[in-house]
């Protein structure tokens, strides 16, 4: 019987888990400002204890009723904007979810001109000034600018490779490595958004790791 490598193990985590939450969300992100801001409102959503997939479900939900740079979410009312995190199924922090983005929204255009790159720049693209710089909006915790690095990477070079807490609460659960020059071995030249993000998909699901050993096993 063939030995499962870990390599394997990572071609089976990504043939079933491999989307970022971008993705899933509808942002094509590119290295623009609007991509940018929904990435971050879409961040902040999931930082939140709530499901990704209502949190993902209602980024979609504020980019659908219009709010899709930080001017238009500064404009939209705060009943706005609590309607469409209502109909996103966001309705347990809708609420203050909804003063946090406005608020939020405020802080993007004042300070970085309605383009994080801005920010990005400011920081010199050192990760620990960006994460910290991230944490000054509204609803953006730790966890939650830790979410924005780990997506940004596939536009931010400059931020790659990151693999934050959650991330490496996947890659244990599968016995892969924990560092991000050993995940990249293994996932032979996987982006490290795509990868990023299926080791926090196998992290939040507990039958995940088994099942990718299974599939991993079987091919």
């Amino acid at each position: 019987m063939a030995t499962t490598t870990r390599r394997d193990v990572v071609h089976a985590l990504l043939d079933r888990y491999g989307r970022t939450y971008a993705e899933e969300a509808g942002i094509r992100l590119k290295d623009t400002p609007q991509p940018l801001y929904r990435l971050l409102v879409l961040a902040s959503l999931l930082s939140a204890r709530i499901r990704a997939d209502i949190a993902v479900a209602t980024a979609r939900e504020l980019a659908e009723a219009g709010m899709r740079d930080p001017r238009r979410m500064a404009e939209a009312t705060w009943q706005q904007r609590v309607d469409a995190l209502g109909r996103g199924g966001y309705r347990r922090y809708d609420e203050r979810t909804a003063t946090q983005l406005g608020d939020g929204a405020e802080l993007v255009l004042d300070r970085y001109g309605g383009d994080l790159r801005k920010l990005r720049d400011q920081a010199g693209g050192d990760v620990e000034g960006i994460r910290r710089s991230l944490q000054d909006f509204p609803g953006v915790g730790p966890a939650g600018a830790d979410i924005f690095l780990r997506e940004a990477q596939a536009v931010w070079p400059q931020v790659a490779p990151f693999f934050d807490d959650k991330a490496l609460q996947g890659a244990r659960a599968l016995d892969l490595p924990t560092t991000p020059a050993g995940l990249l071995r293994a996932a032979d030249g996987a982006q490290p958004a795509v990868l990023a993000a299926a080791l926090v998909r196998a992290a939040l699901d507990k039958k995940a790791p088994e099942a990718v050993r299974e599939a991993a096993r079987a091919a």
